[in-house]
Parts: structure tokens; sequence; C-alpha cells
């Protein structure tokens, strides 16, 4: 399990003013000129991590659909086929995370943090083997700006075993993404899968 940085330890900004008793504006054009300053000290690294990743497929990364159509597409296939890794990774922005979430039979919940190459390592050779396949069943999509967030509903499928055409799961993909300008990087996807009790809300079957 790779753990997550903690958080950060904060002062309400109310608090910090009274102790203080700077006014309110200087306050927050500091808070707001310090934001600044981490962004742009972080974009030459992360613009570094970039230069070292594999290059998507412009067709992959043109759209929201475009990129989520690459991600169910390069993680399917059938029994021993050898899944696109550099495909899969280059759809990811390098600082980019899969994390997956589960309830425990004792009713424990919990999560696990992966980078994309921690998933090919934990999952890679079990997808081929079991001709792993999932497909999206439906989409919600928010945006704003650079920012859009699609609720992926999704059926997993496995060739190994039983009716290849019947899914054996399903769930929801919580995909965020991110664009540049140019194109569209997965920066997280956080899933959980319909188990009885948590059935898929009609909402998000497209119903």
């Amino acid at each position: 399990m790779t753990r997550t940085c903690g958080r950060l330890a904060t002062t309400p900004l109310s608090t910090a003013r009274r102790r203080a008793g700077r006014p309110r504006r200087r306050a927050a054009t500091t808070l707001v000129a310090g934001l600044a300053a981490a962004l742009c000290a972080a974009a030459p690294a992360a613009a570094q991590d970039t230069d070292a990743w594999p290059e998507a497929a412009p067709a992959d990364v043109e759209s929201v659909d475009a990129i989520i159509h690459a991600l169910y597409d390069v993680i399917s296939g059938g029994v021993g086929e050898a899944r696109d890794w550099d495909r899969f990774r280059s759809l990811f922005a390098p600082q980019g995370r899969l994390v997956p979430t589960f309830t425990n039979p004792q009713g424990q919940r919990g999560y696990l943090v992966w980078t994309p190459d921690e998933y090919v390592q934990r999952s890679g050779d079990a997808l081929s083997r079991i001709g792993f396949r999932e497909t999206e069943l439906a989409r919600t999509t928010e945006q704003f700006g650079n920012v859009t967030h699609a609720f992926s509903t999704y059926a997993s499928f496995r060739s190994d075993q039983g009716d290849p055409d019947t899914a054996f799961a399903r769930g929801i993909n919580s995909i965020q993404l991110y664009h540049d300008g140019t194109r569209y990087w997965i920066l997280s996807v956080m899933w959980d899968s319909e188990r009885p009790g948590q059935p898929i809300p009609e909402r998000y079957l497209g119903g």
C-alpha cells in the first residue's frame, strides 16, 4: 500500500488574522501571492517529469471521450494478450494516481494509492491471464476551465471462466482530468464496486 502525503497543518485564516491584527485584504492578498509562487516553482519540475514520460497518441488525448475510451481500451484484451503499458502510462500525468477503494467482509473500509507503474506491476499479469475487459456503461461529466470530472460507470468481464459476455463486476470510476491547452491528462482514477447493499444508482446507469 502506498501512503499518501500527510495533511498540511494550517491555522484557520480567521484565527491568523486575529493573532496578527492585519487587515483582511492584506491576508487574502498574501495567501494568493503565496499560492501563485508555489505554482510557478512547481511548474519546471512538472515539465521535466513530462519530458521523460511516454508520449501519447494525439487521438487518445484530444477529447474527454477519447481519453476515457483509451483508458478502457488499453487495459482490455483476451487471455494471454499483452497490454500496451506505455500507451497506458501516456494517458496519465507523471504524478497521476490510481485509487481502488474497498470494504472487507468485516465492514472495514479502506483504499490504496498506486502510481501508474505500480498499477502495472500489481495488475498487469493478472489482466492478461484472465482475459480482463472493461467497458463503459454510462458517464456523468462536469467541466470547469481546465478541470473535468467524470463519473464513469463500468462493467468488468473475464474470458478465462464462465460466460465471457457476462459481467462479473460493475462499479464507478471517478476520473479527474486536466487539460493543458493541448491535450487531456488523467490526474486520478478512484473506483468502487457495486455489491449487496450498494447498488449503482439509476442516475449513473444512463436511466
